[in-house]
């Protein structure tokens, strides 16, 4: 137990009934990093548009799209959510609660290394690294972030892709919540 947060294994098989018969159909897995659930449990930011903007769409993308997906997390972003002001982190642990938490495996460690190597990303961003190579052992199928210096960037993302296939995993897809609307 981390803080109170639970760690459970992840289904192997993700499900659900549909309601209009019998045949299960595939949730897809998403890994939620630690700035969506920030985004989401912030007060509303007065002075900085954009960030306002990235609250409302995550917000937004909680309340109308998450049902859609089997949700999960890892003792990486539990660590991240328990910085900062006290009451703030209770928000956050709680969101984090209703999670499934991912194991961080030897394997995922390994691929960190691998991916901060691969994508020259500076050593301050092992923890973004060892989210991106936990949702990929995983075999998630989306990772959600706002953070786009270090995980949602397009520029890095062909060092990430070689990279682990390189190592035998397929990646999520790396998005921000407004990337993973339903059409």
């Amino acid at each position: 137990m981390i803080c109170g947060v639970s760690c459970r294994e992840p289904t192997s098989v993700f499900r659900r009934e549909d309601e209009s018969d019998t045949v299960a159909q595939v949730k897809p897995a998403v890994y939620v990093e630690n700035s969506v659930i920030s985004y989401l449990t912030a007060r509303r930011a007065q002075k900085n548009v954009r960030v306002a903007g990235h609250q409302d769409v995550t917000r937004d993308w909680w309340a109308n799209k998450r049902h859609s997906f089997d949700l999960y997390a890892s003792a990486v972003v539990v660590e991240e959510a328990q910085d900062g002001n006290a009451t703030a982190a209770a928000a956050r642990l709680e969101v984090i609660s209703q999670l499934t938490l991912l194991e961080v495996t030897q394997e995922a460690r390994d691929l960190a290394a691998v991916l901060l190597r691969a994508t020259q990303l500076p050593a301050k961003a092992t923890a973004d690294a060892l989210h991106i190579a936990t949702a990929t052992v995983h075999g998630m199928d989306y990772l959600i972030t706002w953070n786009c210096k270090h995980i949602a960037n397009a520029v890095i993302f062909r060092s990430i892709e070689r990279a682990c296939r390189e190592h035998g995993y397929e990646p999520p897809v790396l998005c921000t919540p407004d990337e993973l609307m339903e059409p």
